[in-house]
C-alpha cells in the first residue's frame, strides 16, 4: 500500500506529510529513480540501465509507487517527472549542490 500525506509511517506515530515524503525517499533506489528521471523521459529498459541494471522488480513496485503519489507519470515517451516530480527534482538539486559545498569542507572530492 502506498503511503500518503495524512497517514502514519514506519516508525512514526505522526502523519506529516514530510514524514511520509523521508519514508518514501528512504526506500532504495527510489531516490536514485527520481535522480535519473530529471533528465528527461525514459523507458523501463533505459531506466533500469541508468539505475546500475537494477532488478526490474524493484523499479517496477519503485516506479508505481511515485505514480501512485503523482512524482512519476507514464506516457508515449516513457517514465517521467510530474509536476509535483519535477519540483521535488529541483529541490534535490539545491540538496546536491549542498552536497558537493559540504564534501569541499570536509575534504572529500567525490562525485
Amino acid at each position: 500500500m502506498t503511503k500518503r500525506p495524512g497517514t502514519p509511517v514506519r516508525g512514526s506515530a505522526n502523519k506529516r506529510p514530510i514524514m511520509v515524503l523521508l519514508d518514501v525517499l528512504g526506500q532504495r533506489w527510489t531516490l536514485r529513480i527520481l535522480w535519473e528521471l530529471r533528465g528527461g523521459p525514459a523507458t523501463f529498459r533505459v531506466l533500469r540501465t541508468r539505475c546500475d541494471e537494477l532488478s526490474p522488480t524493484v523499479l517496477n513496485s519503485r516506479l508505481k509507487t511515485l505514480r501512485d503519489l503523482n512524482l512519476v507519470g507514464l506516457d508515449d515517451d516513457g517514465y517521467s517527472l510530474t509536476v509535483k516530480g519535477y519540483e521535488l527534482g529541483e529541490r534535490l538539486g539545491d540538496l546536491d549542490t549542498w552536497a558537493r559545498d559540504w564534501a569541499r569542507t570536509t575534504g572529500s572530492q567525490a562525485e
